[in-house]
């Protein structure tokens, strides 16, 4: 006698306690919650803008893209979180190895976003040969 084998949905499968068709948590009418990728990147626009407004001759052809993961060979040690191109006027930040590679000391949304800030002054800085800290002298003299 052959047993019936009984056939359990998968957990895709399954609705959340038998209800579907699920909405977005900001319902239709609002925007979705943004993702880390998007407070990303307008993090590095924020502090892009801003040096550019304070070097704007240095910064007039800036552009900075953002790409996921570095594209490098095997041979070469450690992981990139950014690329400087001096003859385009460009800075290619990557997003993962700046959000997960980072020791940071306190792992919240302000300390995150210093990381990623902190990596825009210094690939800018590098890009025209300053100081990251020559960037934005005023910026942190309000202690």
């Amino acid at each position: 006698m052959a047993r019936a084998s009984r056939q359990y949905p998968s957990a895709r499968a399954r609705t959340r306690h038998g209800r579907a068709g699920r909405s977005a948590l900001t319902g239709p009418h609002l925007p979705l919650v943004n993702t880390r990728r998007d407070l990303f990147e307008s993090t590095v626009r924020a502090s892009a803008d801003y040096l550019v407004d304070l070097w704007p001759h240095e910064l007039a052809t800036l552009t900075i893209e953002v790409l996921p993961m570095p594209d490098q060979p095997a041979q070469v040690e450690g992981v990139a979180r950014w690329r400087v191109v001096p003859s385009r006027s460009l800075v290619v930040l990557y997003r993962i190895p700046i959000e997960r590679m980072s020791r940071l000391h306190r792992d919240d949304d302000w300390h995150r976003r210093l990381m990623v800030e902190s990596c825009v002054f210094r690939a800018v800085g590098e890009l025209i040969g300053k100081d990251p800290w020559e960037l934005a002298p005023d910026r942190f003299r309000h202690w």
